[in-house]
């Protein structure tokens, strides 16, 4: 039972986003230019750093959300998912996601634990000063969205086919178009 009566029966974030659509928007617009803009990681990679974000948080709704938003969207599905999230050193990842995955661990347990070591070895693997930059946000923003779901004490369904159902909505319109869709179906703005 969430801690503030929500109005809304939407689980986690999407009860909240409805609580209050003023915050809903930028909260959703920063999701949408860091998961789906113009970036030399994928979607599927970009997302696969939330939900492990989530997972270190052990925030339910936003690691399962997120696990299946990336499963959607990478070739290898849930299965990768699942390998990153419970060993990521033997995980079937490149290096650079992998040295990329460890700085987001590290922003995860606080700011300052990055380390240089850590960025070295994400650019000996190619990645780029852009791809370390969002990932560090990646990883922040998913401590902050994390909290907000976890702190107001929102509900996480447990069926995981409610997860992947959503993922076929974010993949295919964006979390900015199905904020508009959510705002249209309560008539708020």
């Amino acid at each position: 039972m969430p801690h503030i009566a929500l109005g809304s029966d939407a689980p986690g974030i999407r009860g909240l986003f409805a609580f209050r659509p003023e915050t809903a928007h930028p909260l959703n617009a920063l999701a949408e230019v860091l998961l789906r803009g113009d970036n030399t990681l994928s979607r599927g990679e970009r997302e696969l750093i939330a939900a492990y974000v989530s997972s270190l948080n052990e925030c339910r709704y936003c690691y399962s959300s997120h696990a299946a938003y990336a499963a959607a969207q990478l070739p290898e599905g849930m299965t990768l998912v699942d390998q990153v999230r419970a060993d990521l050193d033997s995980a079937p990842i490149t290096p650079k996601m992998r040295a990329l995955l460890r700085i987001a661990a590290s922003v995860q347990r606080g700011g300052r634990e990055v380390s240089e070591e850590q960025i070295t070895a994400a650019r000996a693997e190619d990645a780029t000063d852009m791809e370390i930059h969002d990932t560090v946000l990646i990883a922040a923003a998913f401590c902050m969205f994390n909290r907000y779901v976890d702190g107001l004490a929102t509900f996480a369904p447990d069926d995981p086919e409610s997860y992947a159902a959503r993922a076929e909505r974010i993949v295919s319109h964006g979390y900015l178009a199905l904020f508009a869709e959510m705002q249209a179906a309560t008539g708020r703005s």
